[in-house]
């Protein structure tokens, strides 16, 4: 804790955070910094012969499976025998020897072998208590360092270093986490997680209960229960829409009988409204939802606990979670959860009068609560105190508001002790300070509050769901950074890292590292643990797909459980690749780590800058560095402006009606003012600007910024075109485009681009693969359920002139189209060539939203209908498995860039994804193995010869000179004709990667620039 922190919670009277013992917790972290491992309790463990005997699975994010075991066993050194003897699982183990521990003096260690992997035995005596950790070599950090907080009864300080492929993420450690635990604890680690503000994680085990229940697992009964609670953690995600599909489905399983269960749901369903921003739509559900009296409670009904602030913190918890939470001398019955969650509502209606700036009746509201909290016979639970820190916290925005900012200070300080004490090193813990740092800001005491911050940057990388939790809450940290000046450009810069969207910067990085490894054992080792990876994703939503049927076929069950056994098989082979890689130094990874400004600025070139933009709320800021300068700065115009432009300039360049692309005269006053807004604080830089890495956010993401407008020249001129009916209002020559004198890339990171920017070329023999211009259907196609797209979508193919343009061009070096009945996606699939080219072309159209808002977005390249189980679309997962080792990857189709759910991306094999346009089939090329992707954000249009120059000039140079280069030439002879001068001609393509790179790797034989 930071001592301006502890100051100020001394100050309000409150205790330093003190750790509960870990005798009674069913989970704890092993480590503080590295990859992230935690011990789950084991009670069925057979080594656990006493009541007193205590057993706990280690489990590390990267690893499908447990990596190995803590025991704490009575009985002393007979104890250790036993565990080295031979046993059932295969380990064989050597004679134990002193192990090298400087905090276990007394430690030994057993050198063993679990067939072909190392496995190590600790133990170390402590009275008549043997402790014991053993498992896989690799992980030996995670091995010491749980031993030591086993022995210590307390966390203990360290890293975990093991083998680290980034593979994982929080959400599929969360997946390994509730697949070990019994219904009980799996239940209360949910809530655990969304109570710290993980609530992708929390999703994560709220959906295997609601799998386990429909499948009639034993112990799995509380479906009602499970419902409500994924749907919450839908709408903390912000997916509304499935929310409230989920809420329909809780509200059916639910007995009105059960007085704690209908107070849950209506608590639940209350926040959703709040999470929506809907105060009154909240107090309607609070008047609406009946609820069942409390006479006649059961003691063994379900078990439930609070819900936290507006935008989703709560805690519900089960009787023997809230035990240990409890200190192990209290848990709540049934009557309790009562009282605290009619104490919820009675906060959650004062949250509504808050949100309406009724802050009298809120005051009566949060008074109300926090005196039906005080009818709880015991008031240590933690269901309690979490309820009070969101009390505190209400009141501290009521307080602000009043002018009396010492109260707030202390209100604050108050709720950030709880969520301290309760659930340290959690998102929820860095959401209060972050709170609590920005009150400091608004109030002037801009030292304390710019070193708070930097404690929740510092921790936040290290802490799952933390990038998401306080994304609403760092606008004032980098208000303090611009209002410092650009001194302060790199801890702005690291700062803007942690708001990254994970799952695209992750997966790019994570392939730009394994088609750079080489083809050692090391490289081989990485590739297989990324599959492996995919398969254990992609097994889990299969399972999950089975668990959403509205209605269960009656092979389910089965088809279940071979699912089930499949994912453990491959979670063991993943977890023994894992210890396996452990051997070679270069892989292992300590963090998922941002780069440093100087990282970036030591591989930028003469000539090249990046621009990092970064939303915040409704504010924009900027960074603009230089292999030597960086700036930093507030963009001139908020998030919700920036938007209203980008929908405007999109409108006016291509938009569908009756399913055609219409132009309309481009908006060139908005290009300017955008340009402006972006880029007039660093506009005496510009001009030496000849490559722009440009890193968009939000809106931009749907824009190539290449059609920005830099300067003043020519828009007068064109104004008099525009409102003149006898001038050509489609002639834009004369303008100065931002891509005129510089090529333009676009970055999803800083360290996606350095990653992409250091991968070698492709070793492919062959130069080019073009394919496109699908068949139409002529025969009715079977078995189409309700959310299959239209076969309308199949009657309009793309032109493959420009296939056969690139293909000529690149003739000598080995070049192929494929279109017609032979560009299927099961004659793709079926290819085993695809490696062999270094430039493959799509000329066909991306359907990259859904076809009704009721059904799932499902990122796909359409095709013809091949053979079998065909149907017609190239699909992100079947894209994920093609298997390419490309140097570029061009996307001729309409909106290629366009938006994909995180539904779509965990289809694909991946865990983590977003929602804008380059999380969408771009990501889903790089991941199969592209070094970039060239990709249009609207249909190539073929009046005009504009196809044939864009094509003719990205391909003609390739192999002398960079991909950006090249595409700039082309787009500047279509500036400079008045056919072909609007931005829909020569902008639809954005580089997605390095423009810096070539298109191709030098081939021999390759046709000779045009004109030359």
């Amino acid at each position: 804790m930071s001592r301006f922190l502890l100051a100020v919670l001394l100050l309000a009277g409150l205790p330093a955070p003190a750790h509960a013992s870990l005798k009674l917790a069913d989970s704890f972290r092993i480590g503080s910094t590295g990859v992230l491992c935690t011990a789950q309790s084991r009670v069925a463990d057979p080594q656990l012969a006493t009541m007193f005997d205590r057993g706990y699975r280690i489990v590390c994010r990267d690893a499908a499976s447990p990596v190995g075991r803590l025991l704490a066993l009575r009985g002393g050194a007979e104890r250790a025998a036993v565990l080295l003897a031979p046993r059932s699982d295969g380990v064989v183990c050597e004679a134990a020897g002193a192990a090298d521990i400087a905090e276990l003096p007394g430690a030994r260690l057993a050198r063993c072998r679990q067939g072909d992997l190392a496995w190590s035995v600790y133990t170390v005596l402590r009275g008549n208590t043997l402790y014991a950790a053993e498992g896989l070599t690799g992980y030996g950090a995670a091995l010491r360092l749980g031993l030591g907080a086993l022995v210590a009864d307390a966390p203990v300080n360290g890293a975990v270093d093991v083998a680290a492929t980034e593979a994982g993420d929080p959400a599929a450690f969360a997946r390994v986490q509730a697949g070990s635990l019994d219904p009980g604890q799996a239940l209360a680690e949910g809530y655990i997680r969304n109570n710290a503000g993980s609530y992708a994680e929390a999703s994560e085990f709220f959906d295997l209960l609601i799998e386990r229940s429909r499948l009639n697992s034993p112990g799995f009964d509380r479906s009602a229960e499970y419902l409500a609670n994924q749907a919450l953690q839908q709408s903390n995600l912000g997916s509304f829409a499935e929310a409230d599909a989920l809420f329909v489905r809780a509200g059916r399983a639910l007995d009105p009988a059960d007085p704690v269960a209908t107070r849950l749901h209506r608590n639940f369903r209350t926040l959703h409204e709040l999470n929506r921003r809907r105060p009154d739509a909240a107090r309607v559900e609070l008047a609406r939802i009946a609820v069942a009296d409390t006479s006649g409670l059961a003691t063994d009904r379900v078990a439930a606990g609070y819900i936290d602030v507006p935008l989703a913190q709560k805690l519900n918890s089960d009787e023997k979670a809230l035990k240990g939470m409890a200190g192990g001398d209290a848990r709540l019955d049934p009557a309790d959860r009562v009282v605290v969650l009619d104490a919820q509502a009675q906060y959650l209606a004062a949250a509504a009068d808050r949100m309406q700036g009724r802050d009298a009746a809120a005051r009566r509201g949060l008074a109300a609560a926090a005196a039906q909290l005080d009818r709880l016979r015991l008031a240590r639970v933690s269901s309690a105190g979490w309820l009070r820190a969101a009390i505190a916290t209400e009141r501290a925005i009521i307080e602000e508001r009043e002018g009396q900012g010492t109260a707030a200070r202390a209100s604050l300080a108050a709720a950030t002790i709880i969520y301290r004490t309760e659930y340290p090193g959690t998102a929820a813990a860095l959401v209060a300070e972050a709170r609590l740092a920005a009150l400091l800001a608004r109030q002037g005491d801009t030292t304390a509050a710019r070193a708070l911050y930097a404690r929740v940057i510092a921790a936040s990388p290290e802490t799952p769901g933390a990038g998401q939790a306080v994304r609403g809450l760092v606008d004032p940290y980098f208000a303090l950074l611009v209002g410092t000046g650009d001194s302060a450009a790199s801890d702005f810069f690291g700062a803007s890292q942690i708001l990254v969207r994970p799952g695209v910067a992750q997966t790019q990085a994570i392939l730009a590292r394994e088609l750079s490894g080489g083809s050692d054992e090391a490289a081989g080792l990485f590739r297989q643990s990324i599959t492996l990876s995919r398969d254990i994703v992609r097994v889990e939503g299969d399972i999950a797909r089975i668990a959403a049927k509205t209605e269960a076929d009656p092979d389910d069950a089965a088809t279940v459980a071979t699912l089930r056994a499949r994912r453990e098989a491959l979670g063991r082979d993943q977890t023994a690749v894992l210890s396996r890689l452990a051997d070679y130094p270069r892989y292992r990874s300590l963090s998922n780590a941002t780069v440093t400004l100087r990282d970036l600025q030591a591989k930028l070139r003469p000539g090249e800058a990046y621009y990092k933009l970064v939303l915040a709320g409704d504010d924009a800021y900027g960074l603009f560095a230089g292999t030597d300068t960086a700036r930093i700065f507030r963009v001139g115009a908020g998030t919700g402006a920036i938007g209203a432009m980008v929908a405007r300039l999109r409108e006016t360049i291509v938009t569908f009606e009756n399913g055609r692309a219409a132009t309309y005269p481009f908006d060139a006053a908005t290009a300017r003012q955008l340009y402006r807004v972006l880029f007039d604080p660093v506009a005496a830089a510009m001009p030496a600007v000849t490559h722009l890495v440009f890193e968009p956010d939000g809106p931009l993401l749907q824009l190539p910024p290449n059609l920005l407008i830099a300067g003043d020249d020519g828009l007068a001129a064109y104004a008099a075109r525009v409102d003149d009916p006898a001038a050509d209002a489609f002639d834009m020559r004369g303008l100065a485009w931002l891509g005129r004198g510089r090529m333009v890339s676009t970055a999803v990171s800083p360290r996606a681009f350095l990653e992409v920017r250091g991968v070698a070329a492709s070793r492919g023999g062959r130069s080019y693969l073009g394919l496109g211009e699908n068949a139409v259907p002529t025969a009715p196609i079977t078995a189409r359920d309700a959310c299959d797209w239209s076969l309308r979508e199949w009657g309009n193919p793309i032109s493959a002139a420009e296939l056969r343009i690139g293909a000529a061009l690149l003739a000598r070096g080995g070049s192929d189209v494929v279109t017609g009945g032979s560009f299927s996606d099961t004659g793709l699939m079926a290819r085993t060539d695809l490696r062999s080219y270094r430039v493959i072309h799509f000329a066909t159209h991306g359907l990259v939203t859904a076809p009704r808002l009721e059904c799932p977005a499902r990122p796909a390249l359409l095709t013809s209908f091949g053979a079998g189980a065909s149907d017609g679309l190239l699909s992100f997962r079947e894209i994920f498995d093609l298997g390419l080792d490309a140097d570029t990857i061009i996307l001729s189709a309409c909106d290629t860039a366009g938006t994909a759910t995180a539904s779509a991306t965990r289809d694909a094999g991946i865990a983590t994804g977003g929602n804008y346009a380059l999380d969408g089939l771009v990501r889903a090329f790089v991941g199969a193995g592209a070094r970039a992707v060239v990709a249009s954000h609207w249909p190539v249009p073929d009046n005009y010869d504009a196809t044939r120059t864009l094509i003719s000039g990205l391909f003609s140079d390739a192999g002398r000179i960079s991909v950006g280069e090249a595409l700039r030439a082309s787009q500047v002879r279509l500036m400079d004709r008045a056919e072909t001068s609007h931005p829909y001609y020569w902008s639809g393509f954005a580089i997605v990667g390095d423009a810096a790179k070539p298109l191709i790797g030098a081939v021999p034989g390759a046709s000779a620039p045009a004109g030359r």
